[in-house]
């Protein structure tokens, strides 16, 4: 009969606390875990972003070596702007002035802040004319990079990638 009650009674105080206090200690443990999930997971997206806009900026300069776009006298050959890698130009080698397309779509600088703004606009832009360490936007795209501040887990600043 006394273990019946007993059995019947529930958890002690003591037992709560303990399972409490594990509890805690594993949220301590996964919170910083998961942040920093998170921020591998948005420097691989940065990484993938820079490669795939580079990669079209390398290719329009390529057709324009290649005389596939029309330029004017004393253009780089870069692009004008990362619109124009989405648009498209016409081939001028095409015998019906077929476009040449170089991007589906601008990705979005996963650094920037969601405030609206377009994904072209969230990028900062380096021109040809433009000095590596003090990058300016000009005439062309020679490059970009992230306008984040922030430093990513390599301990080097994002607009440095």
């Amino acid at each position: 009969m006394r273990t019946q009650r007993r059995a019947n009674r529930g958890f002690t105080f003591i037992e709560l606390i303990v399972t409490l206090a594990i509890m805690g200690v594993l949220a301590l443990v996964s919170v910083p875990m998961a942040q920093l999930s998170y921020q591998r997971q948005r420097e691989h997206e940065l990484r993938l972003a820079l490669i795939e806009i580079r990669t079209a900026i390398d290719d329009y300069k390529r057709a324009s070596e290649q005389g596939r776009i029309a330029q004017k006298l004393g253009d780089s050959g870069y692009p004008p702007s990362l619109t124009v890698l989405v648009d498209g130009v016409e081939d001028q080698r095409s015998p019906v002035r077929r476009k040449i397309f170089f991007l589906r779509r601008v990705p979005r600088d996963p650094m920037a802040l969601e405030d609206g703004t377009d994904a072209a606009a969230s990028w900062g832009l380096r021109s040809y004319a433009s000095p590596a360490d003090t990058p300016q936007a000009g005439d062309d795209v020679y490059d970009v990079y992230s306008r984040s501040d922030a430093k990513g887990l390599n301990g080097v600043a994002y607009r440095s990638w």
